[in-house]
């Protein structure tokens, strides 16, 4: 029992923590040997022409800021493409799109989900590279010229820009939204510098078209597997911190929940459709990745979790020393914080120092959530909106 016990620690551990600091000295050694790399400087007549796709799905009260942001972004108009999709939109959001003529506006009334009006749209373009935004959030003024400048590179097949949560002073448990896209943005930093990102998030990335490869119209984490599959042949996925996507957090922890179920769900999709990632024979540090910051946090993270607190209660039942007894003190102090801070929320009592335990154990519950969902075949790939602040 008691080398389950910490190897089933060892693992949660490496997976949220470890990794990240194996990756912080893995940079610093390479840094040292080889230097900080340094962002390309590209002249405006030598970057590609781009076009930003925007997919929105009855975005009424969004749209018009939105369009606002798009024109105000910075890139030579000569060489820019703006692209809004609407599919199976029931409101007024194409009809205010369509007042705007530098916007190409395309829409069918159809409903058949996100990835299947992105590949719609995809077979219309004809730029170099192409841009995907979500049509709630707001980017930087320099998020395409930051985005596009890495392009110079060949061997560059696609670049995730970073996602950024907006906490108002009054914020809920969902704060803990923003401290763990902070934390994904470090590591993401890192992977990049060392081989690739493995893994892009749908509010801010771009892909060379040359690249883009059709998925299913079932996937549900389709701009997830997008990148991979840039990544699977052999195309570096950067990260650019400096451009990026600001949204508004989860409405409550009822929504968060839902959105972090659904990639849950996603993400186990994702390992089963692209199961050749996980061959560490073929591209050995990519698999290094891929199974380090994303595979064991969507599988057995959070089963080992509750196996180790059931293998911790029954040493110390068993008579184990004084290590385990505190060990046992430790995750019983851990998860009475996570669950102290879910009373609390249903009260409506905002305690900041148990945002962090109660977002993380929601996030694993909903993993466990997401694998039942997926192998119960009954999450939809169509556009499930959550509600944000």
């Amino acid at each position: 029992m008691e080398i389950a016990l910490w190897l089933s620690l060892f693992i949660v551990f490496y997976a949220f923590f470890g990794y990240g600091i194996l990756l912080f000295i893995i940079i610093k050694i390479k840094r040292a040997l080889r230097g900080k790399p340094v962002a390309p400087v590209v002249a405006d007549a030598d970057l590609p022409t781009c076009s930003l796709v925007i997919a929105a799905y009855n975005e009424e009260g969004f749209i018009i800021e939105k369009i606002k942001n798009t024109l105000e972004l910075q890139y030579p108009a000569d060489k820019l493409d703006l692209v809004f999709i609407t599919d199976g939109s029931s409101d007024r959001t194409p009809e205010l799109i369509a007042t705007y003529p530098q916007i190409r506006l395309m829409h069918s009334p159809e409903r058949r989900g996100k990835i299947a009006a992105i590949h719609r749209a995809m077979d219309t373009i004809t730029t170099d590279v192409v841009v995907f935004t979500d049509a709630n959030t707001y980017l930087n003024p320099d998020a395409l010229l930051k985005i596009c400048r890495h392009y110079a590179n060949s061997k560059v097949g696609a670049i995730a820009g970073e996602k950024r949560i907006h906490i108002d002073a009054t914020a809920d448990a969902t704060a803990g939204e923003g401290f763990y896209w902070k934390y994904e943005s470090k590591l993401k930093t890192w992977d990049a510098e060392l081989h690739t990102v493995v893994g892009a998030a749908g509010e801010l990335f771009s892909i060379r078209t040359s690249l883009y490869r059709p998925v299913s119209p079932n996937a549900i984490l389709d701009d997830f597997m997008i990148s991979l599959l840039v990544a699977e042949e052999g195309y570096r996925v950067l990260y650019e911190p400096e451009a990026y996507a600001t949204e508004t957090s989860s409405a409550d922890v009822k929504e968060e929940l839902k959105r972090k179920i659904r990639i849950a769900a996603g993400g186990i999709q994702s390992i089963v459709w692209l199961k050749s990632l996980l061959n560490p024979f073929r591209q050995p540090l990519l698999s290094f990745q891929y199974i380090s910051h994303r595979v064991l946090r969507w599988t057995v993270v959070p089963f080992l979790m509750i196996l180790s607190l059931i293998l911790n209660a029954a040493i110390v039942a068993a008579g184990g020393g004084i290590i385990y007894q505190l060990l046992l003190l430790g995750q019983v102090a851990f998860y009475g914080a996570s669950l102290a801070g879910w009373l609390l929320e249903r009260r409506e009592i905002k305690v900041k120092a148990l945002f962090i335990p109660y977002y993380f154990c929601m996030m694993n519950y909903a993993v466990i959530r997401g694998i039942f969902r997926y192998m119960a075949g009954t999450q939809s790939a169509a556009w499930e909106k959550s509600k944000r602040k």
